[in-house]
């Protein structure tokens, strides 16, 4: 488990490197002169994508607190990347707290960043940033919100439109079942609520003429209120054949899809699906995210990004902001991608494009 020479060694630690995601990120890192340590519970796995990376390796499980306080002994930067994060988050950040190094995670999951949020005293206290959610949830519309909300001063409404998602990694997939069978989350007047899946309907033009598109739970219905002080926000994706499924299922099915045998089995089942899209599948898919501010007295702004695919944009962003907390661009305590770094923070990673809507 020898260091390598160059780059920023003994700084960042990309913890569930094995992971899809945590592959992706590690190979962003080291395209931008990142020299990562990796780490995870997988011992052989890591020690393969180690040597395959010219890295060092450092394996701790979760529920080894001591055998974690030594992964992260003179680590700046934990980078985040094992699911589900209502399991894993807890024990990293308790880790990141002893140990001074800021936590950065690539959750979407919506109780995740309100825990975070809630310990912001926890995170000031010992002079670390918290940051959830760096990768594409919800770095690109993060940064849209603040773009309309500054666009239209006052707004009392946020509403998001997004599509273009491809297959989800068995991690992800895992993290879903744990919403099926719950009401989908809202935020009104600055309070998270459950509603009926599938009881809001809205159209959104993705590019190619208005879409059908169905309330969904993401991360942004918890974030984009730090972000923007706007106190109801709604998350809408394209209606598809399968989102539909899903959320009828989750309707009608929901009381006994949320007992423990079927999250069990389900849980079970999506940790066979294939690893994650290819790479070729990636580079020929992009994702559209539109949002809307508006005040309630008949004024609205309305804006288009469009990003790579969100496996792809995850590792860029998730680096991009590692890399930002690294040179010394943070503040303590809890924080959002766009209060940070700015509205126009997603629009510097490549094929990121931004555009107001009529």
């Amino acid at each position: 488990m020898e260091a390598k020479s160059g780059g920023m060694h003994d700084s960042l630690l990309i913890y569930g490197a094995t992971g899809f995601s945590g592959r992706l990120i590690a190979q962003a890192a080291l395209d931008t002169g990142l020299v990562p340590i990796l780490s995870g519970r997988n011992k052989p796995a890591l020690e393969a994508l180690a040597e395959e990376l010219g890295l060092e390796w450092r394996s701790a499980d979760l529920g080894d607190s001591r055998g974690l306080d030594a992964a992260l002994r003179n680590i700046e930067v934990v980078l985040h990347a094992a699911g589900p994060f209502s399991e894993t988050s807890p024990p990293m950040v308790d880790a990141c707290l002893r140990a001074r190094a800021h936590y950065l995670d690539i959750t979407g999951e919506i109780p995740v960043i309100e825990a975070l949020a809630a310990g912001d005293s926890r995170s000031r206290k010992v002079g670390i940033m918290t940051m959830p959610a760096v990768g594409f949830d919800v770095v690109p519309s993060d940064c849209l919100a603040a773009y309309v909300a500054n666009r239209l001063p006052g707004a009392s409404n946020l509403v998001f439109g997004l599509t273009g998602l491809l297959s989800a990694t068995p991690g992800s997939a895992q993290t879903l079942v744990e919403y099926v069978g719950g009401g989908v989350k809202v935020r009104r007047d600055g309070r998270i609520q459950s509603i009926i899946p599938g009881s809001l309907t809205r159209w959104f033009d993705y590019g190619a003429g208005p879409r059908s598109s169905l309330n969904i739970s993401w991360g942004d219905v918890a974030s984009a209120f730090y972000t923007t002080g706007i106190p109801n926000i709604d998350v809408f994706y394209e209606a598809t054949p399968a989102l539909r499924g899903m959320l009828l299922a989750s309707r009608f099915a929901g009381w006994l899809l949320q007992t423990a045998p079927w999250q069990a089995s389900l849980k079970s089942y999506m940790a066979l699906l294939p690893p994650g899209p290819t790479e070729q599948q990636r580079r020929a898919s992009q994702m559209v995210i539109v949002a809307e501010a508006s005040d309630g007295r008949g004024r609205s702004f309305r804006a288009r990004l469009r990003t790579p695919e969100a496996y792809t944009f995850t590792a860029v962003s998730a680096v991009g902001i590692a890399r930002r907390v690294l040179s010394g661009d943070f503040e303590v305590g809890f924080q959002t991608p766009a209060r940070i770094y700015g509205a126009d923070f997603a629009l510097s990673f490549p094929d990121v494009s931004r555009e107001d809507l009529e």
